[in-house]
């Protein structure tokens, strides 16, 4: 059957209109007379009939067999009624010359008065409020809908909004090659990709295919992604959505589009189907529905809990679903039979962030300078997407220096703009000032020195970056678990730029409020949910209850957390005092080579303080990888000779 169009609708009202005007009179010519003319007609007895108007105007019917008389070279054109239109004066002068024309014999016809009466205005009045409000209450629905002015239809407001990537569209498809790093969550992602490949390998042995994988982890690391990967690899459809599609303004509108999203799925299994940021429908729902519970997005999320583990079969269906926010989850969903596994796609570490870098580096154009393991080194705690805009950065700096390649001093300020944000070297100080910063970040740098599990230092600067009037760089060691020592450093190298400034000017400034608040946070964090605190050891007060407007200890545990955070800070903050104090000598040359050059580097600390008593793990993986280098160089050196003498 041909689908209903809006077009066939105005077909049909201009054939109306058409039929109408047709059917309406049969006069083919309609001509105008003077009312001289009108007077010669009626004298001469032409007229068979008059109509006269209520707007002064009459229509004059001639008889049959004086058609050719008066209309003469137009009389095959007229109608079977033939008729002529005069504009008089009055009506009751018409009346007059009428009954006198009656009187002498002239007029035997008939003489009617009429109404006069516009059929298309009529008809347009009465049908035209109703195309208004009908068009407006059309349009109202195509914005809620969320269509804009190409929006949806509003009676397909209830279908699923999911992008559908064919498994024939191979100019957009995306493998497991494309996806760097991750190799963890690829192994795990690859069993779904074997199920849906041969699933009989499995259901042979009276095993069950999974429903569903929830991908975890921070934003940017590629969750979304490898999501696509695993329908690329499989080579079957693959049905993406976002988890705010589902809902609407609408009552019902978000259950409506889970069961259409899902009745879709159906007909193409096997496929994927993949909702992005899942946490906006799969909220755990609240036990007081009195407080801040909304209904439609509860409904929502029971449609999709029936849906993915009811009566109904889903055969050849996996969902795959991301958030970053899995604690915030409702527990039904968690539940086995529904996603059944939980892949956790981490930052990724030194050797994946390489292998990031060589993906993103392709598209540019290099030169010799740029190293990929530097790169990776100097970017810990960055994720797919921050190595990404890493990458533009580089070269956006670069084109901005007019330069033919992007090299690696680029990288390296592009870096510096992303963690500290743009220098701002037009920023008025004064001496003062520049000196108190100097000392400030010069009281960092020392301490991360000489404390054994502090961040081992890269460069500091006083340029202002940002909202910072001064920075220092590190690299971090990527520890899996961090113990109260390194913490405790840490907190101490933290606190090494106020205790500076109070030592060496003798008065303390609002430069040191970042730092101030990162150790708080930090050491609250120690006693109140890593139990590390010798009064209240071993506890942990965490609670994940979302409507939960208490706290999970007392008002004396509360005290007592304050006065272990006190403690703790105070304690690091005289320790930094006391170290500062011992290297004062040192610190002095470097707060003094600070304000000369404005940037300094580890190389610059070494020569004041010497080599770093203590060494990192990231500094024994770099001094082992210029180990390695020397010894490749010195391989090739020795060789050369040896080949040339079995040349000779």
């Amino acid at each position: 059957m041909p689908r209903f169009n809006l077009s066939w609708l105005y077909i049909c009202i201009a054939m109306t209109f058409i039929y109408l005007w047709i059917t309406s009179e049969d006069s083919a010519v309609d001509r105008q007379l003077t009312y001289t003319e009108f007077k010669t007609l009626i004298n001469k007895g032409y007229a068979s009939k008059v109509v006269a108007f209520n707007d002064n105007t009459v229509d004059v019917y001639i008889k049959p067999e004086h058609v050719k008389e008066v209309f003469k070279d137009d009389y095959l054109k007229v109608g079977r009624s033939p008729s002529m239109n005069v504009k008089v004066g009055s009506i009751e002068s018409l009346d007059k010359f009428l009954e006198e024309a009656q009187k002498e014999g002239h007029f035997t016809g008939e003489i009617s008065y009429e109404q006069k009466s516009d059929m298309f205005g009529t008809i347009f009045w009465n049908i035209a409020p109703i195309i208004f409000f009908v068009g407006i209450w059309l349009f109202i629905m195509r914005r809620m809908s969320g269509g804009g002015a190409g929006g949806a239809n509003p009676f397909t407001v209830g279908k699923s909004k999911a992008q559908v990537y064919d498994k024939d569209d191979q100019a957009n498809r995306i493998t497991f090659k494309d996806v760097a790093g991750q190799e963890g969550a690829k192994q795990e992602v690859q069993e779904i990709v074997e199920f849906l490949k041969q699933p009989q390998k499995y259901t042979e042995l009276g095993g069950k295919i999974p429903k569903g994988a929830l991908l975890v982890g921070p934003p940017g690391t590629g969750k979304t992604l490898l999501a696509k990967a695993v329908a690329g690899e499989a080579n079957v459809p693959f049905f993406s959505m976002s988890g705010s599609d589902f809902v609407e303004m609408f009552v019902g509108v978000g259950a409506s589009r889970v069961r259409d999203l899902f009745r879709q799925a159906k007909e193409k299994a096997p496929c994927i189907i993949f909702i992005d940021e899942i946490d906006a429908v799969g909220r755990a729902r609240s036990k007081s529905p009195s407080m801040g519970g909304n209904d439609e997005r509860e409904s929502t999320l029971n449609q999709l809990l029936t849906e993915m583990d009811g009566f109904g079969t889903n055969s050849g269906v996996i969902i795959l679903a991301a958030t970053n926010r899995a604690d915030i989850l409702d527990k039904a969903l968690l539940r086995a039979g529904r996603f059944d596994r939980q892949i956790h796609v981490d930052l990724p570490d030194l050797n994946e962030r390489k292998a990031v870098f060589e993906v993103h580096l392709k598209p540019l154009k290099l030169d010799d300078t740029v190293d990929p393991d530097l790169l990776a080194r100097q970017t810990p705690g960055f994720s797919g997407a921050d190595i990404a805009n890493v990458c533009n950065e580089a070269a956006l700096i670069a084109a901005r220096h007019k330069k033919n390649a992007v090299g690696k001093q680029d990288f390296l300020d592009a870096v510096d703009r992303i963690i500290g944000g743009l220098e701002k070297k037009t920023k008025v100080m004064t001496a003062h000032e520049k000196r108190t910063i100097a000392i400030h970040e010069a009281g960092h740098a020392t301490l991360s020195w000489f404390l054994e599990h502090a961040n081992p230092l890269i460069k500091v600067t006083i340029v202002p970056r940002g909202r910072a009037l001064g920075a220092a760089w590190y690299l971090p060691e990527e520890r899996q678990i961090t113990t109260k020592e390194q913490m405790l450093d840490e907190m101490c190298a933290t606190l090494g730029g106020r205790a500076a400034e109070e030592l060496f000017t003798g008065h303390i400034s609002t430069g040191a409020m970042n730092d101030l608040e990162r150790v708080t946070k930090q050491s609250y964090g120690m006693i109140a949910y890593a139990g590390m605190s010798d009064k209240l050891p071993n506890l942990c007060y965490y609670n994940n209850e979302e409507y939960s407007f208490s706290k999970p200890y007392s008002d004396r545990t509360a005290e007592l957390i304050d006065e272990e955070v006190k403690r703790m800070i105070n304690k690091q903050y005289e320790r930094a005092k006391t170290l500062l104090a011992e290297h004062k000598e040192g610190h002095n040359q470097l707060a003094q080579l600070l304000v000369e050059r404005e940037v300094i580097f580890a190389e610059d600390v070494e020569r004041i303080f010497g080599k770093r008593p203590w060494t990192s793990r990231s500094e024994e993986i770099m001094n082992k990888e210029e180990e390695t280098k020397a010894l490749a160089s010195n391989d090739e050196e020795t060789e050369t000779p040896l080949l040339e003498n079995k040349e000779a």
